[in-house]
């Protein structure tokens, strides 16, 4: 037993040794990022479009890009999947069983491109190049009848798209002047 105590307390002197010669390393650890490396994670996109990348998709490239990449989660037209419905449920936010979707939910398509292009597909999420994301959103608005089937979205028409909810939030005023907080 006694054997078993001083290994213990050897072991826990190390660790706490450990430790602090790490943190007297970590003061002279790093560097300042450099303006193209902040860059290449200066990847957030506004609702007012601030941020979008220059690129396109349209409806058609989408569709192929969904059945290549969210199919498996979001089912068929985005309503059968085991992951959230992406279509659907357009004016059932007030009725007692609302459905939240791309196309009754969402306020804005600019953050949907955001949302996509950072996060998905799930199972490597930030994997889709630019034109990939705008032609799956192009898709998915499409989906929601909010797009038209032979449209193409890019940096300048997407801040453009009324999303069905635009109006249905009630912003803070904190928050309200995007333009003045950057």
């Amino acid at each position: 037993w006694c054997a078993m105590c001083s290994f213990r307390r050897s072991a826990v002197a190390l660790t706490l040794l450990a430790s602090l010669s790490l943190s007297a390393q970590a003061q002279t650890f790093g560097r300042p990022a450099t303006p193209a490396e902040i860059r290449l994670w200066d990847i957030d996109v506004r609702p007012d479009g601030l941020g979008l990348p220059v690129g396109s998709g349209t409806v058609s490239q989408g569709k192929a890009v969904y059945e290549a990449h969210c199919l498996g989660c979001h089912g068929h037209n985005g309503t059968d999947g085991y992951k959230n419905r992406l279509a659907g449920g357009i004016g059932s936010l007030t009725s007692d069983a609302p459905v939240k979707t791309v196309g009754s939910f969402w306020p804005y398509a600019t953050t949907l491109f955001d949302y996509v292009h950072r996060a998905m597909p799930y199972y490597f999420p930030g994997s889709l190049g630019t034109s990939d994301t705008y032609a799956v959103v192009a898709y998915i608005l499409n989906l929601n009848g909010i797009v038209a089937a032979d449209a193409a979205v890019d940096q300048v028409s997407l801040p453009k798209i009324q999303m069905p909810n635009r109006n249905g939030f009630v912003p803070d005023p904190e928050y309200t002047d995007f333009k003045a907080s950057r």
